[in-house]
């Protein structure tokens, strides 16, 4: 016999070994290990494995991570609330100043007009030129307020409007947003 042949291992022959297990009228017996069977062993297995999971404290971990994205997610919503409600007092505020300048409008118009029948009263010859030209001169006087205080309100709700857009932008854009954007504009190029 060669040497290699002297080292493996024999070759078993599992059909003769069933066949005299079942002359002899011998079941096939399951594999235990200290005398429980292998369903058992994996119950036990599971058991350890969820005891040691409990006792490292994993449940807790988890419902701690989604704790905690629960409270960031309030904050940004109530800081949201928060913006929202600045943005209403000024809207508010403005449309205030905006009725006001067009009361006053209306005021500086009255004045005029009364004014206008003063003049009237007085000398009636030259009344009809000078009511016109007054008359004209009050309204481009009161279009003008109108379109100076339109513009002033409109000034500062852009820049309320623009410091709030920066200050959100300048919250929620860190270098992954710049990065994304970058990376977008590149694509749309």
């Amino acid at each position: 016999m060669s040497e290699a042949a002297a080292t493996a291992p024999a070759a078993v022959d599992h059909s003769a070994h069933t066949e005299v297990a079942a002359e002899h009228g011998a079941a096939h017996v399951e594999p235990t290990l200290a005398g429980l069977e292998a369903y058992q062993i994996v119950s036990i297995a599971m058991v350890v494995l969820i005891a040691v999971m409990i006792w490292k404290k994993v449940p807790g971990m988890v419902t701690g991570g989604l704790d905690a994205k629960i409270a960031a997610i309030r904050a940004q919503l109530d800081e949201a609330k928060a913006l929202r409600a600045e943005a209403e007092a000024l809207r508010n505020e403005y449309a205030a100043k905006i009725a006001n300048a067009e009361k006053d409008a209306e005021a500086m118009l009255e004045g005029a007009r009364r004014e206008a029948d003063g003049i009237l009263a007085k000398a009636e010859a030259d009344s009809t030129a000078m009511v016109a030209r007054r008359t004209q001169m009050a309204e481009d006087k009161i279009g003008a307020a109108e379109r100076e205080a339109i513009e002033q309100v409109r000034a500062k709700a852009a820049s309320a409007a623009a410091a709030a857009a920066g200050k959100l932008i300048a919250d929620k854009h860190d270098a992954d947003a710049d990065s994304k954007l970058a990376d977008q504009v590149i694509a749309g190029i």
